[in-house]
């Protein structure tokens, strides 16, 4: 027994020299990182709580369920983007627009799906839709006529209570209004040489019936192919970012007097670009996906300092996201949750299934999927936090409110539709010689 007990005593003193050799190096790093590095404890801190805001994140995606399906039109459309209006802080978004393939809008009842209202343009094509942020009632929506309309739900008339009038020569083909309510812009096709920011003066939006207005004025240098995607800054009414199929996404404070003055950085993302949009704490950060699914994430705020502003550069989300049978066919756009300070891809598969990915400086991560509810391709979404629920709209023409553990009470899953898009997707070739500002 005297001898056994020799033999663990010396067995256990060798092993505590074999860890202190191999892990001695180590203890020392992180004692000397903790000691020396004044920001430790907050790092351990933040990633404990970034791991909690995914992990909510998951329990959200995996309660949601379908809780309203809109009915089929007559004329079925593919569902090209989704807006909800914006209400007073104490009450819940009423109503949800529709931009349809068919050239028009679509007004719906936000809870229960019903159908209120529709507006078109014909000829005209219409790209996007918006809610006023101050008034719920009020929608926009870019024309390729060369305009962009204004209605007010609350009237009968299907006529627009405002048009903003571009030049002659204006293809509108995305737009976006700022968080005051004050400024329209709008981007342009390339037409022979020239491609657009347009910018009108949005006050009195409802005071003069059917009023037509003219341009404040334009930004025609920074962009030299068709601008994509427009989208202003949250909470600051000055700022905009501009995407287009030129690969550049392009940051303006049109508080500035002139156009290159007000140009504050230029980002290429080596792609044409398909969506925009801001991120992070006080939206410092400019994201963008790309037609080929690709992915750029930029932070702004370094702009003034040595620090690199590419938080990640995916050329395909596609290849870079693990997910069972390689099932991420494209991407639909981003969304940045507050709640968690995450930012948010949605993509999804030809068949109707929806990817949630999670995007983080170290790379892209699957959150979730939603399945069962769209049977086709997903072409547009809207995530309302506050309610923690989400609207997706497809080529199958249905509209689908997602809220945690909901019932659904309506219509069974329809079948696939093979229904002709009046809208094609454009996508060209990526010219790689840009003469642009980049950092």
């Amino acid at each position: 027994i005297f001898l056994s007990l020799q033999q663990d005593v010396i067995a256990g003193f060798l092993y505590a020299i074999l860890i202190l050799v191999i892990f001695h190096p180590v203890v020392d790093l992180i004692d000397n990182f903790n000691l020396t590095y004044k920001y430790a404890p907050l790092i351990i801190i933040r990633t404990a709580f970034e791991m909690t805001a995914v992990e909510k994140i998951e329990e959200q995606l995996a309660s949601l369920r379908i809780a309203k399906r809109s009915t089929l039109s007559e004329e079925p459309a593919y569902l090209l983007d989704i807006d909800v209006s914006k209400p007073a802080q104490s009450e819940s978004s009423r109503f949800v627009a529709v931009s349809c393939s068919n050239k028009s809008i679509r007004v719906y009842n936000r809870e229960t799906l019903n159908f209120l209202r529709e507006y078109s343009t014909c000829p005209g094509i219409l790209n996007g839709v918006r809610f006023a942020h101050a008034c719920e009632s009020v929608v926009f929506s870019a024309c390729s006529d060369g305009t962009v309309k204004c209605w007010d739900i609350r009237l009968a008339t299907q006529k627009a209570v405002q048009i903003f009038s571009g030049y002659p020569s204006n293809v509108l083909i995305s737009f976006d209004i700022n968080c005051s309510d004050l400024i329209v812009c709008a981007g342009t096709e390339k037409v022979e040489t020239d491609t657009f920011l347009v910018f009108w003066d949005a006050r009195g939006i409802t005071d003069c019936a059917s009023a037509t207005k003219e341009p404040l004025g334009v930004y025609s240098e920074s962009h030299n192919d068709d601008i994509t995607k427009i989208c202003f800054h949250p909470i600051e009414p000055n700022l905009v970012v501009s995407g287009s199929t030129d690969g550049l996404v392009n940051v303006f404070d049109i508080n500035r007097d002139n156009e290159d003055d007000a140009l504050i950085a230029t980002c290429n993302s080596d792609s044409s670009v398909s969506f925009i949009g801001w991120s992070g704490k006080d939206y410092k950060r400019v994201y963008c996906t790309t037609h080929d699914e690709g992915f750029c994430w930029w932070d702004i705020a370094q702009l003034d300092t040595e620090e690199p502003i590419t938080l990640l550069h995916v050329l395909d989300v596609r290849e870079a996201v693990c997910i069972d049978n390689n099932s991420l066919h494209y991407l639909v756009g981003g969304s940045y949750h507050e709640k968690a300070d995450k930012l948010l891809l949605l993509g999804g598969t030809s068949t109707g299934n929806i990817h949630l990915v999670s995007c983080g400086t170290d790379g892209l991560s699957l959150v979730g999927t939603l399945r069962g509810g769209h049977s086709a391709t997903v072409r547009s979404f809207c995530w309302n936090l506050t309610d923690e629920s989400l609207l997706t709209g497809g080529e199958d023409a249905q509209l689908l409110l997602w809220k945690p553990g909901a019932v659904e009470r309506s219509l069974a899953k329809k079948a696939s539709m093979k229904i002709a898009s009046s809208v094609q997707k454009r996508v060209r070739v990526h010219n790689s010689s840009l003469k642009s500002r980049k950092k």
